[in-house]
C-alpha cells in the first residue's frame, strides 16, 4: 500500500501519527518557530523504521553550518540508510543529497534536489534545503529560479504555500528584482503572517534600496511575530542593527547587540556570524568594541575549534578576533584555514574551492588591514569583491567587504578608489549618515552634505 504526505509526495511510512509529527516538524523547519527535534523524535517513536525523520534531523543540523554537529549528522544519515527498505525514490534522493552536503559537495547536492523537484515539485523539503545551500553558496539565480519552477504546481491553500512564496521573494531580492520581491513577500505574509523568511526578504529589499527608516518600522511592525520563539530572531535583530548602522546610531546598535547579540546569548554558529559582522561594522567606523568582540571570540573558540569548514564563517571569525585586538590568534586561524583548504584529501569540497579562490584572499586582506598595511588590503579587496558572491551569504552580509575596502581607502593612499566606491554607492541608493561619514573622511564636501 502506498502512503503520501499532505502534498501528494510518496512517503515510506504507514503510521499516521508519525506522518503528522513529520508534517509538524516540516512546518517548523520552514517557519523557524522552535526546534523541529521534538516533533522528529515523536515521528521516530511512532514509526522506528521510517527513514525520513532521521533525514530531516540531519538536514536541520547541517543547515546550521556548525562543524560541531557533523558527527550527529553522520549518525542520523547512517540510521536513515539502515531504514531504506520501505523508502521510495524520493527519500533515497534526499539521503543522497544530504550525504553530498556532508561531504562538502554542495553543488552536487543542489543538483540532486533539482532533479528531485522535476518529479516532485511540491517537495517542500527539497525546496527549503536547496534554498539554504544556494544561500550558503551565494547562488542568487538558484534561489529565484527553483521556487519559480515549482510554485505553479502548488495549491495556494496549502499551509506551506506562503513559505515557498517567501523563498521565492528572497530569491527575487538577491537577483535585484526588488519590486517583485517585495510584492511576493507581502503576498506571503497576507496569507500567513508567520512567514519569517518573507519578513526577512522585505528587510533586505528596504536595505538594498536605502529605505532604512522604513526598514526599522517594518521589523517593528512584525516584531510580535518573530521576536519570541523563533530561531531566526537573532538575524532579524541583526537587520534592525544594520538599519541603525546606516544612520550612524552607534549607541543604538550597541543597545541591540547587548540585548540580542551578546556572546552569552549566542548558541549557534550563524548567530555568532551575525554578532561578528555587526561588531566589525562598528569597528570600521572607530567604535571601540574590543571587549564585546573578545567575549564573542572566546565563546566561539570554546564552541567550535574546527577551521576551514565554511569560508564565510571563517572570515567572520577573523573579524571578531581582529576587532578584539587578537591579531596573532587571527593569523593562526587563517593559517589553519589555509592548511585545510589546500589539503589534497578534501579536494572535492566546495568550501575548499571557495576558500582558495575567495575566502583566503579576503581573510589575508583583512589581516593586512589589521596590521595597518591598508594599501595592500585595498589592492587585494578591490578585485576580490567581484568574486565575493561565491563566498556565500547575501548582498547585505557581504557589504562588510566593501565597508572594509572603504575604510582601507580612507586610511591609505587609495583615496581615488574610495571616491569611486562612494560614487558606486550613491548611484545605488540615497545617501545615509554612514555614506556621509565616508565622504567626510575622504574630504568630499559635496557628497558629505548630500
Amino acid at each position: 500500500m502506498a502512503f503520501f504526505d499532505l502534498r501528494g509526495n510518496p512517503v515510506g511510512c504507514g503510521v499516521a501519527a508519525a506522518r503528522d509529527a513529520a508534517e509538524s516538524a516540516l512546518w517548523r523547519l520552514m517557519s523557524f518557530y522552535d526546534s523541529p527535534l521534538a516533533d522528529l523524535d515523536a515521528a521516530i517513536a511512532a514509526d522506528p523504521g521510517w527513514a525520513m525523520p532521521h533525514l530531516m534531523t540531519a538536514g536541520w543540523l547541517l543547515a546550521a553550518t556548525d562543524p560541531g554537529e557533523l558527527a550527529a549528522v553522520a549518525r542520523h544519515l547512517d540510521a536513515a540508510r539502515e531504514r531504506l527498505g520501505s523508502a521510495g525514490v524520493r527519500e533515497r534522493a534526499h539521503l543522497e543529497a544530504l550525504q553530498l552536503v556532508l561531504e562538502g559537495r554542495w553543488h552536487n547536492a543542489c543538483r540532486r534536489w533539482d532533479d528531485l523537484l522535476l518529479e516532485y515539485p511540491r517537495d517542500a523539503l527539497a525546496l527549503q534545503w536547496s534554498h539554504q545551500w544556494d544561500l550558503h553558496r551565494g547562488d542568487a539565480a538558484g534561489m529565484r529560479m527553483r521556487p519559480a519552477r515549482s510554485l505553479p504546481d502548488w495549491d495556494a491553500d496549502d499551509p506551506l504555500y506562503p513559505f515557498v512564496l517567501g523563498l521565492y521573494a528572497f530569491g527575487l531580492e538577491e537577483c535585484n528584482l526588488y519590486p517583485q520581491a517585495e510584492e511576493a513577500a507581502r503576498q506571503a505574509l497576507q496569507a500567513d503572517r508567520r512567514v519569517t523568511w518573507a519578513v526577512h526578504a522585505v528587510a533586505h529589499v528596504l536595505e538594498m534600496q536605502g529605505r532604512h527608516d522604513e526598514g526599522s518600522a517594518w521589523l517593528r511592525l512584525h516584531q510580535h511575530d518573530w521576536a519570541d520563539g523563533n530561531e531566526f530572531a537573532s538575524h532579524l535583530w541583526w537587520h534592525k542593527a544594520l538599519f541603525r548602522v546606516e544612520a550612524m546610531d552607534c549607541a543604538g546598535v550597541l543597545r541591540l547587540i547587548d540585548g540580542h547579540l551578546t556572546a552569552e546569548a549566542l548558541t549557534t554558529t550563524l548567530q555568532r556570524v551575525d554578532a561578528a559582522a555587526m561588531l566589525w561594522r562598528l569597528h570600521l567606523v572607530g567604535e571601540d568594541v574590543s571587549a564585546r568582540a573578545l567575549a564573542l571570540a572566546d565563546a566561539w573558540a570554546e564552541a567550535d575549534d574546527e577551521p576551514g569548514y565554511y569560508a564565510f564563517n571563517d572570515l567572520h571569525r577573523v573579524t571578531a578576533l581582529i576587532a578584539a585586538g587578537q591579531l596573532p590568534r587571527a593569523e593562526r586561524w587563517v593559517a589553519r584555514c589555509a592548511e585545510r583548504a589546500l589539503a589534497l584529501d578534501d579536494a572535492r569540497r566546495v568550501n575548499h574551492t571557495m576558500a582558495r579562490e575567495v575566502g583566503l584572499p579576503l581573510m589575508r586582506a583583512f589581516l593586512a588591514f589589521a596590521r595597518g598595511d591598508v594599501d595592500t588590503a585595498a589592492d587585494i579587496l578591490y578585485p576580490a569583491r567581484m568574486s565575493a558572491p561565491a563566498l556565500g551569504g547575501s548582498h547585505a552580509q557581504r557589504d562588510l567587504i566593501d565597508q572594509t575596502l572603504l575604510a582601507a581607502a580612507v586610511q591609505g593612499r587609495r583615496r581615488d578608489l574610495g571616491r569611486a566606491l562612494l560614487n558606486e554607492r550613491l548611484m545605488a541608493k540615497p545617501a545615509t549618515a554612514l555614506t556621509r561619514h565616508w565622504a567626510s573622511r575622504l574630504g568630499l564636501a559635496r557628497e558629505a552634505r548630500a
